[in-house]
């Protein structure tokens, strides 16, 4: 095992800041003036009400596989509205691609800055309002007319949404569509126009080392901009569930890692390329652990969802409400195998792995050219892709190694 698994470094999602239960105010869809709850100084220990907190998973347990003046309401100018909901969304194929790269020295710095004039007129906070009292999150506007991306645990249990725009003015929302799978939501803003969206990019074409930038409302603190590089990519983590048996429903992240400084209150926000591409949505933070009731802030290991993924189960939420995610069919039945590699020991009838034959005790090690290092690795791996997809497993059985393409199932 690595240092890293040796010292069970933790992983926590980023439930909306907590402030006082103060109940939401203002006439819902009219963008009404709201004042948000006052926020108390930022201080150690001083954490959210609702949170989860699990290992980083690069050995862990076993799965089911399964943007600065000027925002706000005014009128349209990006898009408008049609007969494809995706078509006046940043979700419409032919969005702009990254393109990769970055700067250094103060050429980077203004590159950053010039990132934060284009993208903070597109990123939101999230006021919410649960049983057990109230938080605040983040999130980025994919359409003109108040569609915006963000977690699913940032509005996990809302009785009451309000979203607050660079530009001070707020207004309610509604929630479209969850998918706890893999932590993402899409909420409406209620009674709101013209809206700047952001641009998606192209995860895929990120690379190690590259400079990225997030934004967010982190401890309350709105329009928050730090700048980071690209640590890792296809980094397993898992910040659902430790129990097996919710393993069906367990978020593990096929995850962008990041130094960029991101906190609680980040939850749902962008992590954005040097174009001013969003290429991600910030979702966790490795922790190296804090008191009962507290929560650890950055130690610079931040994740991050691809927006190749989020941008497909976001269609997925305002078309349907739900989303349905790549499947193998092994069951709750994937562990690590000691030797590294991800032990079947089961495989569902009917399934994407019994169509392709493998059996009970075969030590899947790569799907198509990625490692697979562990049962996490393979969940994130086979979750990165989309029903109906063909990959190609490597496999161990009886010492010998073979390969089988296998086309994926969807869970839906």
């Amino acid at each position: 095992m690595t240092e890293w698994n040796e010292r069970q470094t933790q992983t926590q999602t980023f439930p909306p800041y907590a402030t006082d239960p103060e109940p939401l105010t203002g006439t819902p869809g009219h963008g009404d003036p709201w004042v948000p709850p006052s926020q108390p100084s930022p201080s150690p220990g001083r954490g959210p009400r609702r949170g989860v907190r699990t290992y980083v998973a690069v050995a862990a347990l076993a799965g089911l596989l399964g943007g600065a003046a000027g925002a706000g309401l005014v009128e349209a100018t990006d898009g408008g509205s049609g007969s494809d909901p995706a078509a006046a969304t940043s979700l419409a194929a032919g969005a702009p691609q990254g393109t990769g790269g970055s700067g250094s020295g103060s050429a980077a710095s203004q590159a950053v800055e010039r990132v934060a004039a284009d993208v903070l007129p597109s990123v939101v906070s999230i006021q919410v309002q649960t049983p057990s009292g109230g938080g605040e999150g983040s999130g980025v506007v994919i359409s003109p007319d108040g569609l915006i991306l963000t977690n699913n645990h940032v509005v996990e249990g809302e009785q009451a949404i309000r979203v607050t725009f660079n530009n001070g003015r707020s207004t309610s929302a509604q929630v479209v569509g969850t998918d706890p799978v893999t932590d993402l939501a899409v909420v409406r803003a209620r009674g709101v126009s013209g809206l700047k969206q952001a641009t998606l990019g192209d995860s895929s074409q990120l690379q190690p080392g590259e400079q990225v930038v997030a934004i967010g409302s982190p401890l309350g603190l709105e329009g928050t901009v730090t700048s980071g590089i690209v640590s890792a990519l296809n980094r397993p983590v898992r910040t659902g569930s430790a129990d097996v048996s919710q393993a069906a429903t367990s978020t593990v992240i096929d995850a962008i890692q990041t130094d960029a400084a991101i906190n609680p209150g980040n939850s749902g926000g962008p992590l954005v390329n040097l174009q001013g591409q969003v290429v991600g949505i910030n979702s966790a933070i490795a922790s190296l652990g804090s008191s009962a009731g507290g929560q650890s802030g950055s130690i610079g290991l931040g994740f991050s969802i691809p927006i190749d993924q989020a941008r497909y189960i976001a269609k997925q939420l305002i078309d349907n409400g739900s989303a349905v995610h790549a499947q193998l069919g092994v069951g709750v039945s994937v562990q690590d195998a000691p030797s590294g590699g991800a032990v079947i020991a089961s495989v569902n009838p009917g399934t994407a792995a019994a169509q392709a034959g493998l059996q009970r005790g075969d030590v899947i090690t790569k799907v198509d050219s990625r490692s697979v290092d562990g049962g996490d690795a393979l969940i994130a791996a086979v979750r990165s892709h989309q029903p109906g997809d063909t990959v190609r497993l490597t496999y161990h059985r009886g010492g010998s190694a073979h390969t089988v393409s296998v086309r994926l199932h969807s869970d839906g």
